[in-house]
C-alpha cells in the first residue's frame, strides 16, 4: 500500500484526474434559499451561491436515498465517464447512475464508510 505524504493530492486527483465539485451536507434546518427535487424527495440550498461548493441537503422522512448518504457529508467529484469509473476502480456502488438535472448524470459510491459523489456532465462527452 502506497503512504501519501502531507504535500501529495490524493490519487483520485493526482491519477485518475477526478475534480472537486462540492461537499454535500445533511442538515434537519429549512433554508431560505432551497431548491426541491421531487424525484428524489430532498431540498437543497446554497450550491449555487456558496464559493467553495458547499450544498445544504435536507431530506423528507419517507425519502429513499441510502441511509448513509442521508447522515454522513459527502464529498462530490466529477468525471469524465461515470460508468468507465464505476466499472473500472473497483468501487462500491450504494447508488447507481441517475439524473438529478439536465445534462448531469450522478452516482453515490462508499469508501471506508464515507459517502462519495461521481458526476459526469453532459460537456464533457
Amino acid at each position: 500500500m502506497l503512504v501519501r505524504l502531507d504535500h501529495e493530492l490524493p490519487e483520485c486527483f493526482a491519477s485518475w484526474g477526478w475534480k472537486y465539485h462540492h461537499i454535500g451536507i445533511p442538515t434537519n434546518e429549512k433554508r431560505e434559499d432551497e431548491k426541491y427535487l421531487s424525484q428524489y424527495k430532498i431540498y437543497v440550498s446554497g450550491f449555487d451561491s456558496n464559493p467553495f461548493g458547499i450544498e445544504w441537503m435536507r431530506y423528507e422522512q419517507n425519502c429513499k436515498i441510502h441511509e448513509l448518504i442521508q447522515k454522513i457529508p459527502h464529498i462530490a467529484f466529477e468525471v469524465k465517464d461515470i460508468d468507465w469509473e464505476l466499472k473500472n476502480r473497483g468501487l462500491n456502488v450504494i447508488s447507481h447512475p441517475g439524473s438529478p438535472g439536465d445534462g448531469v448524470r450522478a452516482a453515490m459510491i462508499e469508501f471506508n464508510g464515507a459517502p462519495i459523489e461521481l458526476i459526469e456532465f453532459e460537456k464533457n462527452k
